[in-house]
């Protein structure tokens, strides 16, 4: 190996669940991860907000098993209801892009951890982003995430 070059570490909060891409090996203690899938669904439009317990583990078991196999709650309910809608081609599906937006966010906060990134906020937009501190704080642009919100889960009532 280069000493030079430097070896990127592996996201760890736990050992409950793990994702794998290439080298990368991030696991994720139950809550770190729940709450993860949870934000990405959020954050692909998919549900409105925080989640009851039995709704966020239908989505969990989503994100982990491709399926709701016995829904928990009305959101599981919804998912198999409207599974050709949300499946599709592998790299189009819900449940890829769940778990591309936990593994990405776990990917950057560990970059922040290494040194790598810093996160910044932006006075115009009113958001937050990651700059390279090596690369005159250059912002790094993320790749958009599709919206799911034509077939969310809406709560009654």
């Amino acid at each position: 190996m280069d000493p030079n070059t430097t070896r990127r570490g592996n996201y760890e909060s736990g050992s409950d669940y793990v994702l794998e891409y290439g080298e990368l090996r991030f696991t994720f203690n139950e809550r770190d991860f729940s709450e993860r899938v949870e934000q990405a669904a959020i954050k692909l439009e998919f549900v409105p907000g925080q989640l009851a317990h039995e709704e966020r583990e239908d989505l969990v078991n989503l994100a982990v098993n491709g399926e709701v196999g016995e829904p928990h709650s009305r959101l599981g309910e919804h998912v198999n209801a409207s599974w050709q809608r949300l499946v599709g081609a592998s790299e189009r599906s819900l449940v890829h892009w769940l778990r591309r937006l936990v593994f990405r966010g776990a990917w950057l906060d560990q970059r922040v951890m290494e040194g790598e990134l810093e996160i910044v906020f932006d006075d115009r937009t009113h958001t937050f982003g990651y700059a390279q501190p090596d690369r005159d704080y250059e912002v790094i642009e993320l790749s958009p995430e599709p919206s799911w919100a034509e077939v969310a889960y809406q709560r009654v009532g």
